[in-house]
Formats: C-alpha cells, sequence, structure tokens
C-alpha cells in the first residue's frame, strides 16, 4: 500500500513541478516570446520528473505515463478557458509525450542503465521537445491576430505580442531551445536521480 501510494505522491508533486516551471501552457499572445523559456524549463523539468519517477518504478514506459498526466492536466485547463468564451486556439497544449517516449526507449533499449537514460535520454529530450513545440505552435491560426483579439487582462508591458524574426538560425527560438534544454537536461536529470538515492 505503501509503495503504491507513493507513486501516487510522486506522480502528483512531480506534475505541479513541471507545470509550475515557466508557462507551462502556451497562451497565443506570449507564444513566441516565451518559447526559449519554456523549452528550457520544460525540458529539464520533464527529464527531472520523469527520471525521478522511472528509477523509482523501475519499469520503462513510466516517463510516458508521467507525460500523459500532465497533457491530461493541460488538456482540462484548455477546456476551462474554453468555457470562459476564448477560441481553441487561445491555449496551445505543449507536447510532451513524444519526448518522453524517447527517454522510456532510451531506458528500455540501454537494459534499463539510469546512466545512460540521463545523458542519452536527457540528451534527447532537450533536443526533440523544442522541435515538436515548435511544431505543435505552427499550427495555431495566425497567433498575432489572436493574441491582440484575445488578450489576457493581466498581460504585462514587457509580454506585448511582436513579430517573431524569420530565417535568421542564431536567432531562433528552436536553435536555442534545443541547444540549451540538451545541455542542461543532463545535469538536471542526474540531480533528479541522486534524489531517487537518498
Amino acid at each position: 500500500t505503501t509503495h503504491y501510494l507513493f507513486i501516487v505522491v510522486v506522480a502528483v508533486n512531480s506534475t505541479l513541478l513541471t507545470i509550475n516551471a515557466g508557462d507551462y501552457i502556451f497562451y497565443t499572445d506570449w507564444a513566441w516570446t516565451s518559447f526559449v523559456v519554456f523549452s528550457i524549463a520544460q525540458s529539464t523539468m520533464l527529464v527531472v520528473g520523469a527520471i525521478y519517477y522511472m528509477l523509482f518504478t523501475g519499469v520503462p514506459g513510466t516517463a510516458t505515463y508521467y507525460a500523459t498526466i500532465m497533457t491530461i492536466y493541460t488538456w482540462v485547463a484548455k477546456g476551462a478557458w474554453f468555457a470562459l468564451g476564448y477560441p481553441m486556439d487561445f491555449i496551445t497544449v505543449p507536447v510532451w509525450i513524444p519526448s518522453a517516449m524517447l527517454l522510456d526507449l532510451t531506458y528500455w533499449a540501454t537494459r534499463r542503465n539510469k546512466h545512460a537514460a540521463i545523458i542519452i535520454g536527457g540528451t534527447l529530450v532537450g533536443l526533440s521537445l523544442p522541435i515538436f513545440n515548435m511544431i505543435n505552435l505552427l499550427l495555431v491560426r495566425d497567433p498575432l491576430e489572436m493574441a491582440f483579439k484575445y488578450p489576457r487582462p493581466t498581460l504585462p508591458p514587457y509580454m506585448t505580442p511582436i513579430e517573431p524574426q524569420v530565417g535568421k538560425f542564431y536567432n531562433s527560438p528552436v536553435a536555442l531551445g534545443s541547444g540549451a534544454g540538451a545541455v542542461l537536461s543532463v545535469p538536471i536529470a542526474a540531480l533528479g536521480a541522486k534524489l531517487n538515492t537518498w
């Protein structure tokens, strides 16, 4: 009983930890300006929670389950905004599940080697999460139009929507997000694994 209770506690607390790391929902009015921050925060926190949770259970597939919990939570939040009269495109649900599947695949392919899961899996999450989410954001119906038509009442001046720079790789959100996410996911995942051994 204690074992399963602890699994539930880890799942709930890890989810809360991840959704509070930066802006866990892509609001249309801040989607592009927050992309790098989101990529860094979410890739590292996804790896921390998933590694901790996965190593505790020792079961490949746990990271995907963990990402699914967060996805369901976010769709509930999206539904709440929709019920308030905002359009469906006002919120874009982040894509965690494919990156978590890569982490699970790494853990399974390396025969449950936790160091390989941290190094290889953490890097794969850091590289893939920004790309999956950029594709997701590209499907949104004209973000600038949505942002100005349906602004959040609490939108600070520094978060005013801006036209994104296109075609400059050194200023690319995907490049910055993938690079920073991949670099930071590994040491933070190691911290998560260390916490798991205490």
